[in-house]
């Protein structure tokens, strides 16, 4: 690359200038040390494996922590953006970033946050704090259909695909999955050598695509689909039925990113385009969907199997629920994927306007579950920006039993939100399929990041609850989030929304949601 060359050249002129300096004039020593200074700088940037913009660009990369150090306008301006240009939330970034390096410390001074904003919330603390327990916990996820539970942590790797981040991305984030004990959810691209190399736990994902287990006309293969299941390092089948940053459309992946192993990893053809349908081909009604995850179960060996969606209509979810008590079988787990949810690439009106907030989904998933008396059989877990302790805590009180992160995994790798994922040139090696720029980010360095925010974050949301009182997640309550209303008001979450009560909705439904569930068929997705 021309910015690496520089580097070479660099060294060269230095080295004349030395040597002209020896041989010629005294004054050359100036123009030597000059060059040297920098020529050092790049072959040190080159040869360190900290940082992978360094590495990316040597000598002019360090234009970029400059400007980190120029706190707060510049570096809010210049640094931290939203995959989707709008401005994340500093402190946030700051702690995922400080965890990774395992620099985390307690900062002064108060918050930033303005506390009487109408929509802000805060957990309640107990006058009565319990201890904080020594052991991460772990959530069993297998209904009584499932023959090979598996034990989940509470905070997870999310679905990100091998081609949409680099082979060393899935690397770093499988070993650091594997040395943490927590799952690795494989995004819908298929199931790579550098998701099974390292030996982390995988939650195989299957989209509509079907990668990894299609026929050469794009239908899903019962028989690859069985093989590939029964790899010891898969613990658990997620079914996509919707990503929350771009619900209701396929993917694309350009033909010209399709190269030979991305080929066979999808087991598609080299050099095409592919593009995913926005529905599935194997099913079409509630009840047919139910069939197949039980099917896709079954094909596994009794793995724990589920789906994953953002949610929309609810009468839709609740003929998904009348399907599963027809049918006598529910799935194992339910992923809520929040609309706040990112991607490296979605047209924008989806990622504005389309699909429902992870709050919303969580609640409407949870209430519809436990209304029909299905709660016990299936573990929620939710995706959708999270990336604090408080984040996870503020998720489990809503409804869900577990936590994924995509954002907060790939800063741990090294991501700087350069907003490149789609253009193949990523600053940090994460998101390219550029060999050149992949070989910034250092599988070793960065596997221990994501092993140390995973470890950190789970102790933080601990921490939090110790301090409200609550020794496990099962003791969390909706009142103990408030959210102010306005400047005058606070109101709790068990005042804001109706929690439904275990079978309410097969006794008698209460109003809000009679008309819902009356309308709501498991032959049809009605809207």
């Amino acid at each position: 690359m021309i910015r690496i060359g520089w580097v070479g050249l660099l060294t060269v002129a230095a080295l004349a200038a030395l040597g002209a300096a020896v041989w010629i004039s005294p004054w050359w020593w100036v123009a030597g040390a000059l060059l040297a200074l920098p020529a050092v700088l790049g072959i040190y940037d080159l040869v360190q494996r900290r940082h992978s913009v360094l590495r990316n660009y040597p000598v002019i990369g360090h234009a970029r922590f400059l400007l980190e150090r120029i706190r707060p306008e510049l570096q809010q301006y210049f640094v931290e953006r939203n995959f989707d240009g709008r401005p994340f939330d500093r402190d946030v970034r700051s702690i995922v970033y400080e965890r990774a390096k395992g620099t985390d410390a307690e900062e002064p001074y108060g918050t930033e946050r303005d506390v009487y904003q109408p929509g802000h919330e805060f957990l309640v603390p107990s006058m009565s704090p319990c201890p904080v327990p020594q052991t991460p916990p772990k959530v069993r996820v297998g209904g009584p259909d499932c023959a090979q539970p598996y034990d989940m942590s509470l905070l997870n790797v999310s679905a990100m695909s091998f081609g949409s981040l680099s082979a060393n991305a899935i690397l770093a984030l499988n070993r650091g999955a594997a040395a943490g004990g927590f799952a690795h959810d494989t995004g819908e691209g298929g199931m790579s050598e550098y998701h099974l190399r390292h030996g982390g736990d995988l939650v195989w994902e299957i989209g509509t695509g079907y990668f990894g287990c299609r026929t050469e006309e794009g239908e899903f293969d019962a028989g690859k689909f069985a093989d590939k299941a029964a790899h010891s390092h898969v613990k658990c089948v997620s079914l996509k039925l919707s990503q929350g940053a771009k619900p209701g459309i396929g993917g694309v992946l350009p033909g010209a990113k399709v190269n030979a192993e991305i080929a066979r990893v999808r087991g598609v053809p080299q050099g095409q385009t592919v593009v995913s349908p926005p529905y599935h081909r194997v099913f079409s009604t509630p009840r047919e969907l139910v069939r197949f995850v039980a099917r896709m179960r079954e094909l596994s060996g009794g793995k724990p199997t589920g789906f994953k969606l953002c949610p929309g209509s609810r009468r839709q979810f609740l003929a998904v629920c009348k399907a599963m008590l027809e049918e006598g079988t529910t799935p194992d787990f339910i992923i809520v994927d929040g609309a706040e949810g990112g991607t490296g690439a979605a047209p924008l009106e989806f990622a504005d306007h389309v699909g429902t907030p992870l709050t919303d989904g969580l609640l409407t998933v949870h209430s519809a579950l436990v209304g029909a008396g299905l709660r016990s059989r299936i573990k929620i877990g939710a995706s959708g920006r999270i990336a604090t302790g408080a984040d996870l805590v503020k998720r489990l009180l809503q409804g869900a039993d577990y936590a994924n992160a995509a954002r907060a995994m790939m800063f741990a790798v090294g991501c700087i939100q350069a907003q490149r994922c789609h253009t193949n040139t990523c600053p940090t090696g994460v998101t390219t399929q550029d060999p050149r720029r992949a070989r910034a980010l250092d599988v070793g360095d960065k596997s221990l990041r994501v092993q140390r925010f995973q470890e950190a974050t789970v102790a933080s949301a601990q921490q939090i609850m110790a301090s409200m009182g609550v020794a496990d997640s099962s003791e969390l309550r909706p009142h103990m989030l408030q959210r102010r209303i306005d400047p005058y008001t606070v109101r709790s979450f068990a005042e804001m929304h109706e929690w439904l009560a275990p079978g309410q909705l097969l006794a008698e439904p209460p109003s809000s949601w009679a008309a819902d569930w009356q309308a709501a068929d498991p032959d049809h997705f009605t809207v």
